[in-house]
């Protein structure tokens, strides 16, 4: 793991990002709509691989799934087990320490965009796979390389020729090798897909019946526009936008509009 990954995320804190914002909380919502859609009944065993500071372990736990959360951020563990009802383990998407079939899904909802080899991706993939009994869930998050174009515009950076520059070299490659010209330093080194390149991933890793689903739809970006530069809470705007992805759902050409992706497949 990159180890500027590990310390980003143990300087900046995780726990509100998916609350903070409208965008946030329009991620939030659509991902546990997806999630409850595909996953099996509770009390089904969960593995939340890379599940951060807890977020996604407590409302599924909430719901009455056995949730066992792994990250190889330590401070996440810290925060998960106060925050969720979880056991917890320190590791890496690449070595899961869980028995073959021992799971009825896997989540990957953190690990692929911090993995900027391909091979390391499929290996991630591969043991969600292994770590899941045969016909059960896998689900993996990827951030869509082309929402940077929307991101960038919404904050009127593109001004910078500088930036242009980065943006273009990483709109050909999806590598973010390091913080962007943003001053508040909120992201880390990644790999931003194109909804193409995550579904070869997931047939590569042997993953049968893959489907793509963008999370935050289509109208993300002018949420996020808007919210920023007038600083109010969009209710409306927000029902809107949610209703937005939902009716893109059947249209998976539509998923590399949305700022993240959201792979679901079935274990071989």
């Amino acid at each position: 793991m990159d180890p500027r990954v590990i310390a980003h995320y143990e300087t900046h804190d995780q726990t509100d990002r998916l609350h903070a914002t409208a965008t946030g909380r329009l991620e939030l919502a659509r991902t546990q709509h997806l999630l409850r859609r595909h996953l099996p009944p509770a009390p089904a065993r969960v593995l939340d691989v890379g599940g951060g500071p807890g977020i996604h372990a407590r409302w599924l736990a909430n719901d009455g799934y056995t949730v066992h959360l792994i990250d190889p951020v330590p401070h996440h563990l810290t925060q998960a087990s106060a925050y969720a009802d979880c056991t917890t383990e320190l590791g890496d998407a690449r070595t899961l320490t869980a028995p073959d079939d021992s799971h009825d899904a896997a989540l990957l909802l953190g690990p692929l965009y911090h993995l900027p080899d391909r091979h390391d991706r499929i290996t991630a993939l591969r043991e969600a796979q292994r770590v899941v009994r045969p016909g059960g869930l896998i689900a993996a998050a990827a951030i869509s390389r082309y929402s940077l174009l929307q991101d960038h515009g919404t904050v009127t950076s593109l001004t910078s020729r500088d930036v242009r520059r980065r943006l273009g070299a990483r709109l050909t490659s999806g590598y973010h090798p390091e913080p962007d010209a943003d001053p508040t330093g909120l992201f880390t080194a990644a790999h931003f897909h194109t909804s193409g390149e995550l579904l070869a991933e997931a047939i590569d890793a042997g993953l049968t019946g893959a489907m793509l689903y963008g999370i935050e739809g289509p109208a993300w970006a002018i949420l996020k526009g808007i919210e920023r530069h007038t600083g109010e809470p969009l209710g409306d705007l927000l029902v809107t936008t949610l209703e937005a992805a939902h009716l893109a759902d059947p249209y998976p050409d539509t998923a590399d509009m949305s700022a993240h992706m959201l792979l679901i497949a079935t274990a071989g």
